[in-house]
C-alpha cells in the first residue's frame, strides 16, 4: 500500500466513524442502521464491514476513539499526583486533583455532544451494549483511581471508601446529566441563556464545588 492509499484509507475510515457517531447519537445502537451510516458517510457498506466487521464493531470503535481522547486528558490530570508521592496525603493537592478531574470531564463532554447523547442512550437502556464490549477498553485510569483513593481515604481526605471506580464513573455521569438536561433547564429559566459560555462556566464551577465538596472530608477531621 502506498502512502497516498494509506491516507485515503484513513480518511474513509474516519468519515465512516463520524457518520456512525452521528447515527448512534441520533438513534441509539439499536435504532442506527448500517445502510444509514453508509449513506451518511458516502461509502459503500461493504467497506464499512471490511473496516469494522459489523455494527457492534463500528460502535466499539466509535467509543474507543472517544475513550482514547478522554484518557489522554485524564492522564494529564493524574500526572502531578503520580509525580509527587506525598501529594496524595495533602488536602489542598487532593482537592485540586478532584477539581481538575471534574473540570476535565465536563469540558470534554461539552465539546462532544454526540458522545453525551450516545452515553444517555446507554443509560436509558441499562448499558446493555456497553456491557457487551467493556473488555475492549483499557483500565489504566480506573486502576489509578483504585490505587489512589484508598490512600486518600486512609489519610482522612475523603468522606467515603465507596468503590473508587464507581465514584469516578459518577463524576462523568453527573456532568453528562447536566449537559443532556440543558433543554429542560432552559424551559425552567426561559429568561436566561444557559448555553452561553458564561452560564456553562458557572454550571461547571457549581458542579466542581458540589461534587468535590461532597467527596472531601471536613478539614478538621483530616489526619495531619
Amino acid at each position: 500500500m502506498t502512502r497516498s492509499e494509506g491516507r485515503r484509507g484513513e480518511s474513509s475510515r474516519e468519515a465512516i466513524l463520524e457518520a456512525a457517531e452521528s447515527a448512534f447519537a441520533e438513534n441509539g445502537f439499536d435504532g442506527a442502521r448500517v445502510d444509514m451510516i453508509a449513506q451518511i458517510s458516502g461509502y459503500d457498506k461493504k467497506l464499512l464491514f471490511r473496516y469494522f466487521g459489523d455494527k457492534l464493531g463500528l460502535y466499539t470503535e466509535v467509543l474507543k476513539r472517544a475513550d482514547r481522547e478522554a484518557n489522554a486528558l485524564l492522564a494529564r490530570v493524574f500526572a502531578p499526583m503520580l509525580a509527587d508521592g506525598t501529594a496524595i496525603s495533602h488536602a489542598q493537592q487532593w482537592r485540586h486533583f478532584l477539581e481538575t478531574m471534574v473540570q476535565t470531564l465536563f469540558d470534554y463532554l461539552l465539546d462532544h455532544p454526540r458522545l453525551v447523547r450516545i452515553l444517555t442512550w446507554e443509560m436509558a437502556e441499562g448499558g446493555q451494549t456497553l456491557t457487551r464490549i467493556a473488555s475492549e477498553f483499557p483500565t489504566e485510569n480506573t486502576g489509578l483511581f483504585e490505587r489512589l483513593f484508598p490512600h486518600a481515604y486512609q489519610a482522612g481526605l475523603l468522606r467515603s471508601d465507596f468503590a473508587p471506580v464507581i465514584q469516578l464513573t459518577m463524576l462523568l455521569q453527573i456532568c453528562q446529566i447536566y449537559l443532556v438536561s440543558l433543554p429542560l433547564y432552559q424551559r425552567l429559566l426561559p429568561g436566561e441563556d444557559l448555553s452561553s459560555a458564561s452560564a456553562l462556566t458557572r454550571a461547571r464551577e457549581h458542579l466542581v464545588t458540589f461534587l468535590v465538596g461532597g467527596m472531601m472530608a471536613d478539614q478538621e477531621t483530616a489526619k495531619p
